[in-house]
């Protein structure tokens, strides 16, 4: 289903809890591309937004995704551009806030004249922003979003908005099954972030696929982004005596939880998703409290097919991608697709976005589902021993 083209309206904006002035007020990042229609703002210059968590809680994901991004369009502007354009970035902070993602994308659309935007990284300012763009026609490429919502929202599509990582059902799922079957798990403890949508539909569809798998949930606990003291809930946790504990959350929490699991002497498997998909883990928890871990992300670093990127990202930063860049550098590729197939306005690129087939990204291949603007791409396991990284299980796509 499409939408007519509107002005903002305050109406979607209220419904993100921003207020009326707020709508308008312009955010930081990158140079106006100047007045006009999109067509005549660009001139020789594709114009899109980048609109990524820059600053705040959530600053390290959206300012790797956006290396991600930024990569991929430098990659096709050093070729060339498309049929002699090139490609320009134009940045706005969401500074972490859905309110400020909408803020964000307000800017880059009425006065950047942006034909697309990509981000911002997570769930909530993703959903945030999708109402201001679907209302003014502009395409939106979610590089790191995983919850259903983001792309359906009551069985419905959202015609504008479309993703480059799998979703949270996926991820889950994989893990629970692999819970039960490969480790032979009959108990679980959920330790989520409690402040985190991610963590908590994570852990939801967790308990559902782990429980008909004939597991048994034997203990919920929860944390707080940021904090640092995990101790008390993780002894509770200790009493438990589970097979496994899943904690489908973000790196920084996920590397001193599982250091202080093993310092109080937890020796269960601990399960995550690919919100663990940072060297920086290794750094935070140590190598030997690693052991006997498991996470599912978007891509093995020995695989073949994923060698150019990560060799082309070390000699642009110095420094390994984590899956917050590989999935932001996926997204700038999937919208160049769809712009080189055609796609010189925003329509045409929504349109192209949605028929993307057997693309070569960073990842690997993908292909968009038309029904759901969800990704069909692969899915590995990964599991450490003594600080490095080796492939458990890969899952083929479907469809």
């Amino acid at each position: 289903m499409f939408f007519s083209k509107k002005k903002f309206k305050l109406a979607s904006m209220i419904a993100c809890g921003i207020l009326a002035s707020a709508l308008f007020t312009g955010c930081g990042g990158g140079d106006s591309a100047g007045g006009g229609d999109k067509k005549a703002a660009a001139g020789d210059e594709i114009v899109i937004g980048a609109n990524f968590e820059l600053t705040g809680n959530h600053a390290q994901y959206g300012a790797n995704a956006n290396n991600g991004l930024k990569l991929a369009i430098k990659e096709v502007n050093d070729a060339g551009g498309i049929n002699g354009k090139k490609i320009k970035i134009v940045e706005a902070d969401a500074k972490s806030e859905a309110a400020e993602s909408v803020n964000a994308a307000t800017k880059l659309i009425s006065d950047d004249k942006v034909i697309a935007l990509i981000g911002p990284a997570v769930t909530a300012n993703v959903i945030a922003e999708s109402q201001v763009a679907t209302d003014n026609m502009i395409p939106i490429i979610a590089p790191a979003a995983t919850n259903p919502d983001v792309t359906v929202e009551n069985g419905q599509v959202k015609a504008f908005v479309f993703r480059s990582c799998f979703i949270d059902p996926q991820q889950s799922e994989v893990m629970a099954q692999f819970a039960a079957k490969d480790l032979n798990a009959k108990t679980a403890v959920l330790y989520l972030d409690s402040s985190s949508d991610y963590s908590k539909s994570l852990g939801k569809i967790f308990k559902e696929k782990f429980e008909a798998d004939g597991g048994q949930v034997v203990m919920e606990e929860a944390f707080l982004a940021k904090d640092q003291d995990f101790k008390a809930a993780l002894t509770k946790i200790q009493t438990a005596n589970a097979d496994v504990i899943f904690v489908p959350a973000y790196y920084e929490e996920v590397g001193k939880i599982v250091k202080q699991a093993r310092e109080l002497g937890i020796t269960a498997a601990i399960l995550g998703t690919d919100g663990w998909d940072d060297s920086k883990v290794i750094d935070i928890a140590g190598k030997d409290a690693l052991n006997n871990t498991y996470f599912c992300t978007h891509y093995f670093e020995g695989d073949a097919e994923v060698q150019g990127f990560i060799n082309a990202y070390k000699g642009e930063y110095n420094n390994d991608p984590n899956v917050f860049a590989a999935l932001g550098y996926d997204a700038g590729k999937m919208l160049v697709n769809a712009i080189e197939r055609g796609g010189d306005d925003s329509q045409k690129i929504r349109d192209n976005i949605e028929t993307i087939k057997d693309l070569q990204v960073g990842t690997g291949k993908i292909t968009m589902d038309s029904a759901t603007h969800n990704p069909i791409k692969g899915i590995v396991v990964i599991e450490t021993k003594d600080g490095m990284r080796e492939l458990r299980a890969k899952i083929a796509p479907e469809g």
